[in-house]
């Protein structure tokens, strides 16, 4: 392997474990030491790939939402619309998701923190935020949703709400009842299912 490409991947390692950081403990859980340590490196490597813990967090928040982009590409290929958003709004509003934030979409994680961050880092937030809006308008769009955009933002913000009270729900039996309802809600909102 070339010092290029073990650079590269030496850098990846930081950033992947940086990411499971940020989605358990938000941005001021990464020490640059401990996450070093973290990543198996040394502290004094971290400056041969990013300038300061600052840029740290703009490339992690950027890493988090392609990441994340990623794992949803199988949902966004299925043919059927319908069967696209009733998939999403399962998965973003399922146990599974709630329990495993290391994982999980950025948004939820990062959503308080961001005011806090600097500049940089909120713009590649927004950024991400923006793709997903977008995603979802022309999902809604393409099930003919008259006003796409104000549903798109509506349906993201219920559903990073829910997730995000479900996972600081002590009580599980409620957080899954928060979860099935928000779920149920939304599609019925969205036309997928009918009102009970």
């Amino acid at each position: 392997m070339d010092k290029q490409s073990h650079k590269a991947r030496t850098r990846q390692r930081i950033l992947d474990e940086a990411a499971r950081v940020m989605r358990e403990c938000g941005t001021e859980g990464i020490g640059v030491a401990a996450l070093m340590k973290r990543a198996g490196l040394t502290h004094g490597g971290f400056y041969a790939h990013f300038d300061s813990r600052e840029a740290l967090v703009q490339a992690v928040i950027s890493e988090m939402f392609a990441d994340s982009a990623q794992r949803m590409q199988p949902l966004w290929q299925q043919s059927d619309p319908a069967q696209r958003l009733r998939t999403l709004i399962n998965y973003y509003l399922s146990e599974a998701h709630r329990d495993a934030p290391a994982e999980g979409c950025p948004v939820p994680a990062l959503v308080s923190e961001v005011g806090h961050l600097p500049e940089e880092a909120k713009v590649v937030f927004a950024q991400g935020v923006a793709s997903l809006l977008q995603r979802l308008r022309d999902l809604l769009a393409e099930l003919g949703h008259g006003d796409s955009e104000a549903l798109a933002s509506s349906l993201l913000a219920e559903m990073v709400g829910a997730l995000a009270l479900a996972r600081a729900c002590p009580d599980k039996t409620r957080s899954d009842a928060m979860l099935a309802h928000s779920r149920q809600l939304l599609k019925q909102r969205t036309g997928l299912e009918d009102a009970a």
